[in-house]
């Protein structure tokens, strides 16, 4: 029997006039739709008038939904993965079942359509040349900290999604630990309250005022210029340089093994034998 074929449909971030003439034809083809809230995905269904079989492909299904799909499709069926707003797999549910899917010979068919990142990007006034996306950040402060570290030496424009009850505290954050760089904030995009906030980041605070609906926050990239590479200086410099920026001992210690590329055991036995 002939494999089905898995289809990655992009759907509107908020207008559902923002949907392709490619994507409707889709829909109304496939055998069965894995979408992320099926209450969702039906209205944007009904509004097309299609009547397709839904069943529910979200994170916290992930493992076993996508062995129904990956079975469907190897009984010939076509299976199209569509997510509540955009492009499925960026920052939704998508990129594992695409991952069987390849490693089972099963052929990917993206229809591309609507992206909430790249239209806050384009729309920006920020460099479109090189971008970096984080998505959502961290929850956990050490792995948080970690990241606004990584993005404040970021030369490239950074992309970052934010839920309305944490935009505030988030731009305080970057403030805090990258500095009042010139930034941008995207909400609602596509919708009737589709707004753009720019300036530095104490600006665009001000601006926000009671933060309601989906926001996304686009940096300027650091524009210093760079400082001489780390590896340079002595290990005692080394060790001096993350002092002075409030790091312990063994966080350092990981940081210059990592800075160097050798065994953090080495940075170790190094400064144990200097004590």
């Amino acid at each position: 029997m002939e494999k089905g074929n898995l289809y990655l449909v992009a759907t509107p971030i908020g207008n559902l006039d923002d949907i392709t003439l490619r994507a409707i034809k889709v829909l109304k083809e496939v055998d069965l739709i894995a979408a992320e809230d099926t209450r969702q995905t039906l209205k944007l269904l009904n509004h097309y008038e299609i009547n397709k079989p839904l069943i529910s492909y979200h994170r916290h299904n992930e493992d076993v939904k996508k062995d129904v799909i990956i079975d469907k499709i190897n009984d010939g069926k076509d299976v199209a993965v569509v997510t509540d707003a955009g492009t499925p797999g960026i920052s939704d549910p998508g990129e594992e079942v695409v991952k069987e899917a390849v490693e089972k010979g099963i052929k990917v068919i993206p229809i591309p359509g609507a992206c909430a990142m790249i239209n806050a990007l384009i729309a920006s006034g920020l460099s479109t040349k090189e971008f970096s996306f984080y998505a959502f950040l961290p929850l956990n402060k050490k792995l948080r900290k970690e990241k606004f570290e990584e993005i404040k030496e970021e030369r490239k424009t950074i992309i970052i999604y934010e839920a309305p009850h944490r935009i505030i505290d988030t731009l305080k954050e970057i403030q805090k630990n990258i500095g009042d760089r010139n930034i941008v904030v995207a909400k609602e995009l596509t919708k009737i309250h589709e707004s753009f906030y720019r300036g530095n980041v104490s600006n665009v605070i001000e601006q926000i005022g009671q933060p309601k609906g989906e926001y996304i926050i686009l940096i300027e990239g650091n524009k210093e210029e760079k400082q001489n590479d780390l590896n340079f200086l002595t290990l005692e410099e080394h060790y001096k340089y993350y002092e002075n920026k409030g790091f312990d001992k063994k966080e350092i210690i990981k940081k210059i093994a990592k800075d160097r590329k050798v065994n953090k055991n080495e940075i170790y036995q190094y400064f144990i034998k200097k004590d």
